[in-house]
């Protein structure tokens, strides 16, 4: 049965050639991740910007992959997104004008307070992180970028995953009293200074939807029902999901954990499912892969095979809107992402 979705991409790619790379986080479905000439997860999908020579760039991701992308894309290059409403509960966690007062209050206490944002967050974010002289994380390099910042300043402003921030300054072995999830209701207010203030890292109350599914009871399970059972999750989990598995890390560190685990191992994992089916399929009959739960990004999900094609022909007839980033927020924004890619060359 032919797919018609599939074969209008496919000769769309073939007309378009070297004019045209298609990007995607590893978090797509099968049926469109694997037109992509690129793939990868945030940090990579990063770099990879910076090679790409075509002329246009068609993002298969959430919105504020899109615009990372535009940031650190060459002068001519376009980025296109197939489904610009595609979001992300966390970066909306985190309005830009929250960040900018909740950091003013912390600052003018006189501590010098350097903000780190995750790549999970808008440009308008990033923009006011790079603004005050912070950064930009993702999964992959949340240890580096956090001993980044705390040798530039007093304290960090973690923004806006406490989960990830917390599961990383375990790994640096930052003491429980040295850490303070913020109140950021009532526009920073409602802030504890005196708790702040004998805090190093200053967490933002966000988390991922996704990744907050997982539980102790699942992992309790897996280990009753599956003798010898390893169990790897990605650290935007709580921090009691991640100490009781076997690894965590970003979805690169997934992947090579799963590859390198031996033959006729059996392995749990606790991500995005799009990721653990394709791990599934690509290890069927030598190890067994399975979910923790269930757990779909219905925002990553909304990027499909049929967007893809309808978005190609658009743009090869030149009537697709590509990302823009507004220039008031342009340059901030590229220096808090160009410090993370310094920082991690």
């Amino acid at each position: 049965m032919t797919n018609p979705s599939f074969e209008k991409i496919t000769e769309i790619k073939s007309r378009m050639g070297k004019k045209l790379t298609i990007m995607g986080h590893h978090y797509q479905h099968d049926t469109v991740i694997r037109h992509t000439d690129l793939r990868g997860d945030s940090l990579e999908l990063a770099r990879k910007t910076a090679e790409v020579e075509a002329e246009h760039i068609v993002f298969c991701g959430v919105y504020f992959m899109g615009e990372s992308s535009a940031l650190l894309s060459r002068p001519g290059q376009k980025v296109y997104l197939p489904e610009p409403d595609a979001n992300c509960v966390m970066s909306q966690m985190a309005p830009a004008e929250r960040v900018e007062s909740v950091f003013s209050r912390l600052a003018e206490r006189g501590r010098r307070i350097v903000p780190l944002t995750y790549v999970n967050s808008s440009v308008a974010v990033k923009a006011v992180v790079g603004k005050h002289g912070g950064s930009v994380c993702t999964s992959a390099n949340a240890k580096k970028m956090l001993e980044w910042a705390f040798e530039q300043g007093d304290a960090v402003l973690f923004i806006p995953d406490k989960n990830l921030a917390s599961n990383t300054a375990d790994i640096l072995g930052l003491p429980e009293d040295r850490r303070h999830i913020l109140d950021i209701r009532k526009g920073g207010t409602a802030i504890d200074f005196e708790a702040a203030d004998k805090a190093t890292l200053l967490m933002w109350p966000g988390c991922c939807a996704i990744h907050a599914r997982f539980n102790l009871r699942q992992i309790s399970r897996m280990r009753e029902e599956h003798h010898g059972i390893r169990i790897v999750v990605h650290p935007e989990c709580s921090q009691e999901v991640v100490h009781m598995s076997d690894a965590a890390g970003s979805t690169s560190f997934i992947i090579k954990y799963v590859d390198e685990a031996p033959e006729g191992a059996t392995i749990a994992v606790g991500t995005e499912i799009n990721l653990v089916e394709r791990l599934a399929k690509q290890y069927a009959g030598k190890k067994t892969i399975m979910p923790l739960l269930e757990s779909a990004c219905t925002h990553m999900n909304s990027v499909t095979e049929e967007k893809l094609a309808s978005t190609l022909l658009a743009v090869e007839a030149g009537t697709y809107e590509p990302v823009m980033v507004p220039m008031e927020m342009q340059d901030n924004a590229r220096v808090a992402l160009e410090r993370m890619l310094k920082a991690c060359a």
